[in-house]
């Protein structure tokens, strides 16, 4: 998941930058008003955090702008305006959620989770895409480059899930319990022997891997190695 980050304050941004990272989402980070709504309007994130009081533009005006735009990327509006109308006001204004400072870094990732779960169920997912690696949900079917790639049933679920999360490092664990609904880890080399024969149907031939191995980690589909 791809979140924007939009706050002016350094020791905030640091510390939202930080927690999200080590949450599992991909973080991009705006220290101005205007800077965050170009990269909003310019990129698809899952979900922005954006605080209300901003330099060069605030909060709501991003918000009500991208809305303008139908834009509709959740966004969860941080601020220290704390009365009812001032959360009325942001809530108008577009925002998914309003949350008051000071916060816990837990509540701000659960309702950060809850806004992202009402976009899925509002918004079906019916075709992925990553670099050129594109899937459609709906005749099932992968294509890179425009060449068509045969997979079965269980490598289909395992590049689903893995495009899902493009961009971020996939344990193994996760993909027990994503693709093989295994809730503790069999000591099998089931997954090593999917991911390799995955690997060779999308990335062989092909001028740059996708399909990236992070040793001691898990794996990464992104479309550079970091």
């Amino acid at each position: 998941m791809h979140i924007l980050v939009i706050e002016d304050d350094a020791a905030t941004a640091d510390y939202l930058v930080k927690g999200l990272t080590e949450s599992g989402y991909v973080v991009d980070h705006a220290g101005e008003g205007r800077d965050g709504l170009f990269m909003a309007l310019g990129q698809n994130y899952d979900a922005m955090i954006v605080d209300r009081m901003l330099p060069g533009l605030d909060g709501l005006s991003i918000v009500q702008t991208l809305r303008a735009q139908q834009k509709r990327t959740p966004v969860l509006i941080l601020s220290a305006l704390a009365q009812v109308d001032d959360r009325v006001k942001g809530l108008r204004a577009g925002g998914d959620d309003y949350l008051t400072k000071p916060y816990a870094f837990s509540e701000l990732l659960a309702r950060l989770e809850a806004i992202l779960r009402r976009g899925t169920s509002e918004t079906a997912v019916q075709r992925l895409k990553v670099a050129d690696l594109e899937m459609d949900l709906l005749s099932r079917t992968v294509r890179r480059a425009g060449k068509g790639i045969e997979l079965q049933p269980r490598e289909f679920k395992l590049l689903e899930y893995l495009m899902r999360h493009a961009g971020q490092v996939v344990t193994r664990t996760m993909l027990l319990e994503g693709v093989w609904d295994y809730h503790f880890d069999p000591q099998t080399n089931v997954i090593d022997v999917h991911v390799s024969r995955l690997r060779q149907k999308i990335d062989r031939g092909f001028d740059r891997p996708l399909l990236h191995t992070v040793r001691g980690a898990g794996y990464s589909l992104r479309a550079e190695a970091s």
